[in-house]
């Protein structure tokens, strides 16, 4: 089984979702990815959907990657008497340590970390950003606003501080449980959420002691600020663009989304577009035009992935929304603007022997009759640049590491294969020829490019480049030793 496309889908699992024969539905439909949301369900729910998806990896003999999304902090006012209040536009509304259940002019906000940053002219959103309301006046354990967007406020709604760097943590008590649960577990990739920076990227990696790569979600407005330092430290990154539309104008997030996305690619690094991408389609078995617009923009800019949330965990037609990404990037990479567009926005990185090598391997198969790159990885380096490349051609990942393996699939393009542990290089082309044409991307009568590091099972040696027949008598008479 091959993907014809590139671009690839993560799907996110939920009570829609969670039966081995709907996790298979969804992965025969297009998704290579499956988000395990930890805001919603318990560790044996979460337990459950990894083992159904290792089943399904199993019968199908295909790698899936499997990614833990953290919650992080939520910060939410208190109570109020009366359950709800509306506010007007210029109405003197207080936030406070006090308990006591609030009313039309106060409530408790129980976070002191929010009060130590505030400054007045700060901004505090409710409830999704639907209440604004302007710090006139604060404190180390209050804050005095008046409201700038009417609305209705209730219990437990959720508050957002755009204009600050909190001094919070990005990980909770809850979030290092679970993220010490989805590393047991074994999941691929642990989504860090509230990350404001570098420091929040690199405790999270310690937690995980290399049983899982970090994907840094960015939405915050203080992570696009430091995102270059985030990036540096980040194996991945999430544009959650539902959160950055709350603390930022909602027109800043497209640029900031084409900003971030091309970042990545310039550090080979994969990059998920994700949240609100097909949200119609919770309800209706059809997505509007603008969402198939949506989903074909960020495929244009060279996404490495697009993300499903409600609309494959919680919506009525799950297996519709995923097999609707499918088709718009086929239609999008069949597309001769999208070759164009892509390939104006390479960036020529030509620090290393391994940019050179990939660099020289991309060219080598556009300007021949190359069937695929094939690339070999200790650590899923190789491949990733490779992917930067964005080359015509496919690019067949080998690894013999397992947990390398399913990292990968969540890069672009990449057409992942377990191999067994080699000690030579013409064991690795002899690897590479048959998987390429196992996976029916070439036959004998093709070559391919095959790129690796000698010696072997070392990460970040690639420094050789063979073009070979995927005739493997051809490559035993050419090579006998």
């Amino acid at each position: 089984m091959r993907r014809h496309r590139n671009v690839k889908i993560v799907a996110t699992l939920g009570p829609a979702s969670s039966t081995h024969q709907m996790i298979r539905a969804l992965f025969d439909a297009g998704a290579d990815v499956f988000r395990l949301n930890m805001s919603h369900g318990s560790h044996d729910d979460h337990r459950a959907r990894y083992d159904a998806i290792r089943a399904v990896e199993a019968e199908t003999g295909r790698p899936i990657a499997i990614l833990a999304d953290l919650q992080g902090p939520k910060l939410r006012v208190g109570q109020f008497t009366a359950g709800a209040h509306e506010l007007e536009e210029g109405d003197r509304f207080r936030f406070d340590l006090d308990p006591a259940s609030g009313d039309s002019r106060r409530v408790q906000l129980p976070h002191p970390e929010i009060f130590a940053a505030l400054v007045p002219g700060s901004d505090l959103l409710v409830n999704d950003g639907k209440i604004r309301l302007r710090v006139e006046e604060c404190g180390p354990d209050f804050a005095n606003c008046v409201v700038t967007v009417a609305g209705t406020i209730s219990d437990r709604k959720g508050v957002n501080v755009p204009d600050v760097v909190l001094p919070l943590a990005a990980l909770s008590d809850k979030d290092r449980a679970d993220l010490e649960f989805a590393c047991q577990l074994g999941v691929d990739w642990l989504a860090l959420s509230f990350v404001q920076r570098a420091a929040d990227v690199e405790e999270a990696r310690s937690l995980a002691r290399g049983r899982a790569a970090i994907l840094s979600k960015i939405e915050k407005p203080a992570a696009v600020d430091a995102f270059d330092d985030i990036l540096a430290v980040s194996d991945g990154i999430m544009v959650a663009r539902g959160d950055l539309g709350v603390e930022l104008p909602v027109y800043s997030v497209p640029p900031i989304q084409k900003r971030l996305v091309r970042k990545c690619r310039s550090a080979a690094k994969p990059v998920i577009v994700a949240t609100q991408m097909l949200e119609s389609m919770i309800e209706s078995p059809m997505p509007t035009r603008a969402e198939v617009s949506d989903v074909a923009n960020a495929i244009y800019e060279g996404t490495d992935a697009v993300m499903l949330s409600a609309e494959s965990a919680a919506g009525a037609y799950p297996v519709e929304a995923v097999r609707t990404m499918d088709s718009v990037a086929r239609s999008v990479e069949a597309d001769s603007n999208y070759r164009a567009i892509i390939e104006a926005s390479r960036q020529n990185k030509l620090h290393t022997v391994a940019d050179a090598i990939v660099t020289a391997a991309r060219e080598i198969a556009e300007t021949t009759d190359i069937a695929a790159i094939c690339a070999f990885s200790q650590s899923g380096r190789t491949a990733s640049l490779v992917a930067r490349e964005r080359p015509r051609v496919p690019i067949i990942a080998l690894t013999h590491v397992e947990s390398v393996l399913r990292r990968m699939c969540l890069t672009w393009g990449t057409h992942c294969v377990i191999t067994p542990q080699l000690s030579r290089f013409k064991e690795a082309v002899v690897n590479a020829t048959r998987a390429a044409r196992e996976f029916n991307f070439a036959d004998e009568s093709r070559q391919i490019v095959v790129i690796a590091g000698v010696p072997f099972n070392v990460p970040g040696s690639t420094n050789i480049l063979r073009i070979a027949p995927c005739d493997e008598r051809l490559i035993f008479a050419s090579d006998p030793e």
